[in-house]
């Protein structure tokens, strides 16, 4: 069951769309503004969202923006307006499609089955699912599981899980880590590094000794009978 969720202020607008997706089988939860929804994104994980332009607290773009920083799930942004500009700066941002209000429901779930299909269709070969000592990550699902249980990450363990699995047994530096996983532009303390990787340690439970320590160094990915 694919799990979506819904950045909208408007409560018919949440409601239908609600009622229509779920008679289609999925799973959807709702965020009333974009300061919510950002932070509902970031405690769960999602095969793709539905985001309004015009929200209180935080607008759409900067909901947007800042999900672009740490996932590649499918955006639909949804605006009451049909400007051409709107819909530069949505694909700009990244986001996967635009639906003008008022919209059709029927047209919105369907948009939705093809940006799912066409993403989970790149996903799921071998080539997007890398697994090592139970673990597993489905690259287009940005989903982790250890024997089959799903387990939560943050998008930056996340995305050092997925680099350590890429690169199983490789050496990184903290430095190398926080270009890689920060970029080139954070100004902040390596020490980032090491709450990142304590969190994801503790995410791991018993496979957190796969994460090795190289004192002076760094950290490493490594299966150990």
């Amino acid at each position: 069951m694919s799990k979506i969720l819904v950045i909208e202020d408007e409560l018919k607008i949440q409601n239908i769309i609600k009622d229509f997706f779920e008679q289609e089988g999925f799973q959807i939860t709702i965020a009333s503004d974009g300061y919510e929804g950002w932070m509902t994104f970031e405690e769960d994980h999602f095969d793709l969202v539905i985001l309004d332009v015009m929200m209180p607290e935080m607008d759409g773009w900067s909901v947007c923006k800042r999900i672009r920083k740490t996932s590649d799930v499918p955006i639909i942004m949804l605006t009451a307006r049909a400007e051409e500009d709107d819909k530069l700066m949505g694909f700009e941002l990244k986001a996967d499609d635009y639906v003008t209000k008022p919209f059709s429901p029927k047209v919105l779930v369907a948009r939705t089955k093809m940006l799912l299909s066409r993403t989970h269709g790149t996903v799921l070969g071998s080539d997007n699912i890398l697994s090592a000592g139970g673990i597993e990550v489905h690259k287009g699902y940005r989903r982790v599981t250890i024997d089959d249980n799903e387990i939560k990450l943050q998008p930056k363990e996340y995305d050092i899980l997925l680099l350590f699995l890429e690169n199983i047994n490789q050496v990184f530096s903290r430095d190398q880590l926080l270009s890689k996983i920060w970029g080139y532009e954070y100004g902040g303390d390596t020490r980032v590094v090491d709450t990142q990787i304590k969190k994801l340690r503790k995410s791991l439970n018993d496979r957190s000794h796969y994460i090795r320590t190289i004192f002076g160094v760094g950290y490493k990915f490594e299966v150990r009978d």
